[in-house]
């Protein structure tokens, strides 16, 4: 799930646009959005969720609307809220890597280059439409490709999100560490392997359990990840705002 930021309309407001699409099966949407915002992200989510069914995980970069405000410790958003309470693990990419976001950058391309690059707009309904159209021809493509994917599971019925609700599940931060082999998330800085400084590391952070546990990350061989350390982490149980 990403954002494709500033599009310039002539004549008209700047927009955002809100990008998603599916590791095996190509499920993908688009939402114009000229405010954007994490409730608007997380309605678009649940909207979409709701009609192909919850993902093993999501993924997203480190942008607040995803993660959440940055200027204080402990600090869990309403998107990752909305992941934990539908047991979607939310999965946040290293900042400044590439190749990690490839799957969804790659559709922004294609949607820049067969929608926004193709036509003129004179307003954000315009945009809005033709997009709708492109989706459901880039969908209809890959129908075959879709019945192939695993099964999805459906959100529960009545599922009501309360984002006042205690933290449970799992959440994974991908990042790299700094010279002392400290990685930061969630606010902080946690040291990690002294010897295992500027590399790659899954972090799993499991509010069920109240831990976070650190795996060495290696793009060679990414199947074999080794435990590097395991640290105490109490729940965060400010409320949210």
């Amino acid at each position: 799930v990403d954002f494709i930021e500033d599009l310039k309309i002539a004549g008209g407001p700047l927009v955002d646009v809100l990008t998603g699409t599916s590791l095996h099966g190509a499920l993908a949407e688009v939402w114009v959005m000229e405010r954007p915002s994490a409730r608007a992200t997380l309605q678009a989510l649940v909207e979409r969720w709701r009609c192909d069914g919850l993902p093993t995980y999501a993924q997203f970069d480190n942008a607040t609307i995803f993660q959440g405000a940055h200027q204080s410790a402990d600090t869990v958003g309403r998107i990752s809220r909305l992941c934990l309470a539908l047991s979607v693990v939310p999965v946040f990419a290293p900042p400044r890597e590439p190749g990690f976001q490839n799957a969804i950058e790659g559709f922004n391309a294609l949607w820049q280059s067969k929608v926004w690059q193709r036509h003129h707009f004179h307003d954000v309904e315009a945009l809005a439409s033709v997009s709708a159209r492109y989706i459901a021809a880039y969908r209809a493509k890959t129908a075959a490709r879709r019945e192939l994917a695993p099964k999805r599971r459906s959100i529960p019925k009545g599922f009501k999100f309360d984002l006042r609700a205690p933290l449970k599940g799992t959440m994974i931060y991908v990042r790299r560490g700094d010279d002392n082999g400290s990685v930061h998330l969630l606010g902080r800085t946690f040291h990690v392997d002294q010897h295992w400084p500027h590399r790659l590391v899954r972090c799993e952070v499991d509010f069920t359990h109240q831990r976070i546990r650190f795996f060495a990350l290696r793009r060679r061989d990414p199947a074999r990840q080794p435990l590097l350390r395991e640290l105490k982490y109490p729940r965060p149980s400010k409320p949210f705002k």
